[in-house]
């Protein structure tokens, strides 16, 4: 069995990736081979017998999605060192770990464990609950039982998670209206799936970004007729039948009344007929939560009271 990795050749590393991967993925990651290469690279697994699950670990970190072909040569990466496949975790702080590793089975957990240094390791340990805590342990005794395709995925999938988690500045302590504030700046879509993922992740924090987090839905369910008459009337004309795609007619209708007589006649209904781009209808509906924003800065409406559902007394 192969047990020490120093001792691998340039084209041992590449036979052992293709062992795991498969020849048709390796192919398609590796560019520029020669057939006459291809067939050493056979001829080489072949020959090798069995590769320990640890250097096949250390082969996959080395080359895991970052090599070129002239890499094979000397086994180092563009910076000279080897490519690690869970180096994302270093760009993330001790609360955001926590908030990566939230909900997940104790061999993921222990996996990731596994990547850090050895007081961070303890760290995120102690943030676990005393009966997962127990689990975790027993699992990084045992990693070597995971198959190396596994931990490929659980990388792969980890790496996408930490991509929708918050800003480093978005964890500070009462961070929550700064993580609306960046909200408001993100298209409708984004905000969605920025919500989704953090209402999965961290239902507390979500509770209270959502506290903070007005949307044009919001407007339109929570907010007192009088205040609404104003957002209308600071509106431009144009913009309201773009805004209100989407609504029912006895809600397109009920805001349509609050209107002055005037600006009902000149409410322009061939534009409300005609189909809208998203992209229209999210930046008309942003000036509603531009206009209630103005109105709490300029101190006419708390927004805390209304989102918070307190009592409304018109």
């Amino acid at each position: 069995m192969v047990n020490d990795y120093h001792m691998l050749s340039g084209i041992q590393k590449v036979a052992i990736l293709f062992s795991v991967v498969g020849e048709s993925l390796a192919m398609s990651l590796i560019k520029g081979l020669s057939k006459t290469e291809v067939r050493k690279i056979r001829s080489t697994l072949r020959s090798m017998g069995t590769v320990s699950f640890a250097v096949k670990k250390r082969v996959m970190e080395e080359f895991y999605f970052g090599f070129l072909s002239e890499q094979f040569e000397d086994g180092k990466g563009d910076d000279g060192g080897p490519i690690q496949p869970f180096e994302f975790l270093a760009d993330l702080n001790d609360e955001q770990l926590i908030a990566l590793l939230n909900k997940e089975e104790p061999p993921v957990i222990a996996m990731i464990l596994a990547q850090l240094e050895p007081d961070k390791k303890m760290l995120i340990l102690n943030k676990l609950e005393p009966t997962l805590k127990g689990q975790v342990l027993i699992e990084l005794g045992s990693l070597d039982d995971i198959p190396l395709e596994g931990i490929i995925e659980v990388g792969a999938r980890l790496k996408e998670k930490s991509t929708y988690l918050p800003r480093t500045a978005e964890f500070s302590r009462g961070g929550a209206k700064e993580i609306a504030d960046t909200l408001s700046g993100m298209s409708s879509n984004e905000q969605e799936r920025y919500m989704q993922t953090l209402q999965n992740e961290d239902p507390d924090l979500y509770a209270a970004v959502k506290a903070f987090f007005l949307t044009f839905d919001d407007i339109m369910e929570k907010f007192p007729d009088d205040i609404i008459r104003t957002l209308l009337n600071s509106i431009e004309l144009d913009i309201l039948p773009i805004a209100f795609k989407g609504l029912d007619e006895e809600k397109i209708n009920e805001m349509k009344d609050m209107l002055p007589q005037k600006k009902q006649a000149m409410y322009n209904d061939d534009l409300a007929a005609k189909p809208q781009p998203k992209r229209e209808v999210d930046n008309a509906r942003k000036e509603f939560v531009d206009a209630a924003k103005q109105m709490e800065k300029d101190g006419s409406l708390n927004l805390d009271d209304i989102l918070s559902g307190g009592e409304m007394v018109e």
